[in-house]
């Protein structure tokens, strides 16, 4: 799978959670915006790609 592709797949799976994530930020008192959110994200396809490169090595 190329880098691209799976970044993106990656980015929707995040965003799948990201009501959630709100919620839990809004109980806290930290407000959400797009250009806060927006580290968290790249730190969150960060840990995925190592999680699925993780998971392709174990196959191997």
């Amino acid at each position: 799978m190329e880098q691209q592709e799976k970044s993106m797949q990656f980015m929707q799976i995040a965003m799948k959670y990201l009501p959630e994530a709100k919620e839990m930020l809004d109980e806290l008192g930290v407000e959400m915006t797009m250009d806060k959110l927006q580290p968290f994200m790249s730190l969150l396809t960060k840990v995925m790609n190592d999680a699925y490169e993780l998971g392709k090595n174990e196959q191997e």
